[in-house]
């Protein structure tokens, strides 16, 4: 049986890495949560939120599943979302996907691939609302770029539609849903110029890329 026992050594090396450089480090974070972001990204394990933001842990609340999806009746994000947002008050929710997301090509490949494919079929809708957009593009990886894209734009709209975000507006929450993606090719994160700020921002933020 295969123990992991290497994990667990690698971990009290890091574990002692940590306290040599802040003998404090973990008191320190130990009972202390007050991230101003909440993260709500792709399952992907080249993408971690912390690191590609330069961030230290207890500064950065993360939610992730494949393509980074924000479903209406996806009880585990809705539950991230609003512990974020009424207990911790965090002033900055941001949906990031990365360019070569394989469950973004995984939707638009046309083959089938198991249960997952109740899940993709989010992002199928996504590419079908789009479709005239994604008809102009020559090239399956761009077309696939172009809908992680997308994706995060819906999935920006689907957190301001949330009655968690749609109640903290109602009281004056400040509270912001930012859209961006990542590239793991070279660790750059584009912001998509997709910010809302309220509810009116959210009724008129589908216009501008139909």
């Amino acid at each position: 049986m295969d123990t992991l026992d290497y994990l667990l050594k690698n971990n009290a090396r890091w574990a002692e890495k940590m306290k040599a450089k802040d003998a404090e480090y973990f008191s320190r974070i130990y009972d202390v949560q007050t991230p101003k972001y909440l993260w709500i990204g792709c399952s992907d394990s080249r993408v971690s939120a912390n690191n590609i933001v330069g961030l230290m842990p207890g500064e950065i609340f993360v939610h992730r599943n494949v393509a980074n999806q924000v479903i209406h009746t996806d009880l585990n994000c809705l539950s991230v979302l609003q512990f974020a947002v009424e207990y911790l008050k965090v002033k900055h929710i941001i949906v990031c996907g990365h360019y070569g997301c394989g469950g973004v090509i995984a939707a638009l490949d046309g083959r089938r691939h198991g249960l997952i494919d109740n899940w993709l079929r989010h992002i199928q809708d996504t590419a079908n609302l789009y479709a005239g957009t994604l008809e102009k593009i020559t090239g399956e990886n761009k077309k696939a770029d172009k809908l992680c894209e997308l994706n995060v734009i819906e999935q920006v709209i689907n957190v301001g539609a949330t009655t968690i975000v749609q109640d903290a507006w109602e009281r004056g929450q400040e509270l912001t849903v930012h859209g961006w993606v990542y590239s793991i090719e070279n660790g750059i994160i584009t912001d998509l110029d997709v910010c809302l700020t309220g509810e009116d921002e959210l009724k008129t933020l589908r216009k501008r890329f139909l």
